[in-house]
């Protein structure tokens, strides 16, 4: 037995000669992290040879663009671009090619050339006019300001409350009053520009062409719209706040505007000058107060400037920080040129919450028609938008008139 054991533990020595010794799990995981550092290390040096190729580029790139002197890339897509380019070619040479083709907001200008009355202005332009016209000192910038879409705007004014009572629990509930309902519609009107350039000036490429024009069209609607919104008609243009009929405010009715006196008849009192002014604020209803304006123009304004009240203080008090309006017995002051002077039986000052009384609806849209015919050698530009105003509200609105 045991000479046979032995062979066989010769045999099974034999058989496992050539096989590799096992390793401990010590050394295994040993090797498995060298190698994974050695990739790690690896990758680390092809990111840093990525970035330092990139750096050398947008180096490379920043010198040539400094030698160059153009212009710096856009952070983000400008997509109001296309439009631009065909408004400043249609403006420069008559192109309209650029606007049929265009589509801007999902709306397709094609039906916005030059056949149909003219083409839309850009975005960039239209938006410049409209701050410019709000920056200035007209009714607008206290006015309440809608956009339609229409000819005409609609105002419903509620002239009444709603009446109530005190119900009991046994006896029935008497019928309380209905609230008036009138409506007031503000027909929209052609406010019209037409500044003129030379082609050899809108031939250089250096000229200006969208902002020369913004500037342009805003000064000149700029100035028709102020004289509008104060004393307009009606006939092709807004209605004015000065266009009611005007009667003393103890006797005031609907559709009317109240006055208060100055009580002398050709200037301020010459007693007690600024107790006209008291009146005329405090003839104005406690709701509208919290928001109301005087309204003069800069003549009127020198005269009421030197106003004081009973202990010697002066009325007018300037603004404490830069951009504040001037205050006039605690109230805003709004320089308007277009309102009256001071003479007799005139209306130099108004007072009241505008932005209840007055209403001004403008569609958003401005129009441009190239003409480069009827001045030569000039080039007709003749801009259009279509604005309305009127008085929606007749208890909101208050009067001086320069009388006895």
């Amino acid at each position: 037995m045991c000479i046979r054991d032995r062979e066989m533990t010769e045999r099974k020595s034999r058989a496992g000669e050539g096989l590799p010794s096992a390793q401990t799990p010590a050394a295994e995981a040993k090797a498995a992290m060298a190698g994974f550092l050695k990739e790690f290390s690896t990758f680390q040096d092809d990111v840093k040879s990525t970035l330092k190729q990139q750096e050398e580029r947008l180096t490379m790139l920043n010198a040539k663009t400094m030698s160059y002197g153009r212009p710096a890339l856009s952070a983000q897509a400008e997509v109001e671009v296309p439009h631009r380019k065909a408004f400043n070619a249609y403006l420069r040479n008559g192109d309209d090619d650029g606007l049929r083709s265009l589509s801007l907001e999902g709306k397709a200008l094609s039906t916005n050339v030059v056949a149909d009355g003219g083409v839309l202005v850009d975005p960039q332009t239209a938006d410049r006019i409209r701050s410019m016209l709000l920056a200035t000192s007209s009714l607008r910038t206290v006015a309440n300001v809608v956009q339609v879409d229409a000819i005409s705007y609609d105002v419903l004014i509620d002239r009444s409350e709603v009446g109530s009572g005190w119900a009991q629990e046994v006896p029935a509930t008497v019928e309380t009053a209905t609230p008036l309902l009138e409506r007031i519609s503000i027909r929209l009107h052609e406010l019209a520009a037409m500044p003129k350039a030379s082609q050899r000036i809108l031939d250089d490429s250096a000229f200006d062409i969208e902002g020369w024009l913004a500037d342009k069209i805003a000064t000149r609607f700029i100035r028709a719209e102020a004289a509008a919104f104060i004393s307009g008609d009606g006939v092709d243009k807004p209605r004015g706040i000065l266009l009611p009929p005007k009667v003393a405010n103890a006797s005031w009715t609907w559709g009317n505007i109240g006055f208060v006196p100055t009580g002398a008849a050709a200037d301020f009192a010459a007693t007690n000058p600024a107790d006209c002014l008291v009146n005329l604020v405090y003839a104005l209803g406690a709701d509208y107060r919290a928001n109301a304006t005087f309204l003069m123009n800069s003549r009127t304004t020198a005269a009421v400037r030197r106003l004081k009240d009973t202990t010697g203080r002066f009325l007018w008090v300037d603004g404490l920080q830069e951009g504040e309006p001037a205050r006039l017995m605690g109230y805003r002051v709004l320089i308007a040129e277009d309102m009256p002077d001071i003479a007799a039986n005139a209306f130099p000052i108004a007072f009241g919450d505008f932005r209840a009384g007055y209403t001004i609806a403008e569609r958003p849209d401005l129009r441009i028609l190239r003409d480069p015919f009827s001045a030569k050698p000039h080039v007709l530009f003749y801009a259009n938008k279509r604005v309305g105003g009127d008085v929606t509200d007749f208890s909101a609105i208050k009067l001086l008139r320069v009388s006895v």
